[in-house]
């Protein structure tokens, strides 16, 4: 009697780069089960290094909402701490579509009062907002504080760490109960920072995983 197909997860990194891409990979393989649906990753092809402008923001749209019409999957996950054309991308599928920063939001209040967000950059900020202001969470944030680093800084494993570290530290200090690394290019820092800040810290790309693990369940 032949098995019943394996449910699969989409997960699309909207930039181009590489080391994100793999530190998404790494992050998402404690997912990785013959039990549970399949998990691929991949990137946005033609898009910007990293997300970090509106511009940015608003290009990466409508080339997720075509993957997701070409790509089937169970479930979508965008994997970008801004959740890059996420209105647009639930329009092209009937299928879930998450964004991971609603998912780490979702996660981080579930564990704590208030949380703090360890941003990217400085432009990171508005979009925050915006997704904090569409779920009626915005009294929540304690703080957003960015490293305006470059993406493949961020992605190094020693380079960004001390400066995570303090970040998260400090965040803890002035009242955050649970702290959200707010870009997937931090993901292999995630233990580091949660040590040196004494709190939960929340990886979105997990959070976003066990959302759509239990969608499409």
């Amino acid at each position: 009697m032949s098995q019943p197909a394996r449910a699969r997860i989409l997960v699309i990194n909207p930039n181009s780069s590489a080391t994100c891409t793999a530190g998404i990979v790494a992050s998402l393989s404690r997912f990785a089960a013959p039990s549970l649906p399949r998990i691929d990753v991949t990137s946005l092809p033609g898009g910007p290094p990293a997300i970090i402008t509106w511009r940015h923001w608003y290009s990466a749209a409508e080339p997720i909402c075509r993957m997701i019409e070409e790509q089937e999957a169970d479930a979508y996950i965008i994997a970008c701490v801004s959740d890059p054309g996420l209105e647009a991308a639930r329009t092209s599928t009937t299928r879930p579509v998450f964004g991971v920063l609603r998912s780490a939001i979702a996660a981080a209040t579930a564990r704590a009062e208030r949380f703090g967000i360890i941003g990217f950059t400085d432009q990171s900020r508005a979009r925050q907002l915006r997704a904090l202001q569409s779920m009626g969470l915005e009294a929540r944030l304690t703080q957003s504080l960015p490293l305006n680093l470059d993406m493949e800084t961020l992605t190094d494993p020693v380079a960004p760490r001390a400066r995570i570290c303090a970040i998260a530290r400090e965040l803890a200090a002035g009242g955050a109960q649970a702290i959200i690394l707010g870009c997937a290019g931090m993901a292999g820092h995630r233990a580091a920072a949660e040590d040196a800040a004494g709190v939960p810290v929340i990886e979105p790309c997990q959070a976003a995983a066990v959302q759509a693990l239990l969608a499409v369940g």
